[in-house]
C-alpha cells in the first residue's frame, strides 16, 4: 500500500476464496471494463427461484490437471466485446477477490480464456477508488508458488 492506495503491477497473484481458488495469476487490465475468469463446462440452473451457474476452472496456466468446480449466483448476463472485437454473451457473477492481503467484492464475467496467457483479467471496475497501477512492475504484492499451494491441498 502506498499513500493509502493499494498498489498493483501489470500482473498479480489473486485469491478467490468464495470459489475455492487459493491462487490464480491475473493480468491487471485498465482497458477492460469488467474482470473475466477462465471457465469451462458452464451450466446455468435455478436455486430457490434465482439464477445460478456451475462452472469449472483450470486456475493454473498450461495445467489441466488442477480443476476447481465452482457455483455462484448469476448477477447478470451481458454482451461483452473482447480485445479482438468479438462479442459474446457472458454470465456475470459477483465474488470476493484478495490481492496482497486486501479484499473487495467484484463482478466477473465467465468465459473460455484457453488461448489467453492469463486465467483471470482484473478489469477497471474492480480497481475503482483506492488502487494505483504501475504498468512497469509485476507481482508488487508478492509471488506465490501456486503449483506448491495446489499440490499441498491434494495431500491433505
Amino acid at each position: 500500500m502506498t499513500n493509502g492506495k493499494i498498489t498493483l503491477g501489470w500482473r498479480e497473484w489473486c485469491v478467490l476464496p468464495e470459489l475455492g481458488i487459493p491462487a490464480i495469476k491475473a493480468k491487471v487490465d485498465t482497458g477492460a471494463k469488467t474482470s473475466a475468469l477462465h471457465t469451462f463446462g458452464i451450466e446455468p440452473y435455478t436455486e430457490n427461484g434465482a439464477p445460478w451457474v456451475r462452472f469449472f476452472v483450470h486456475p493454473l496456466q498450461r495445467n489441466e490437471t488442477v480443476v476447481r468446480e465452482c457455483t455462484a449466483p448469476v448477477v447478470d448476463e451481458r454482451e461483452v466485446t473482447d480485445s479482438g472485437g468479438h462479442c459474446e454473451m457472458r454470465y456475470v457473477i459477483e465474488t470476493l477477490v484478495e490481492i496482497g492481503g486486501e479484499s473487495r467484492r467484484i463482478e466477473m464475467s465467465l468465459t473460455n480464456r484457453d488461448t489467453m496467457r492469463f486465467r483471470m483479467l482484473l478489469g477497471r471496475k474492480a480497481m475503482t477508488g483506492d488502487i494505483a497501477v504501475y504498468p512497469d512492475k509485476s507481482f508488487v504484492n508478492g509471488r506465490l508458488r501456486a503449483r506448491k499451494i495446489y499440490e499441498s491441498e491434494e495431500t491433505k
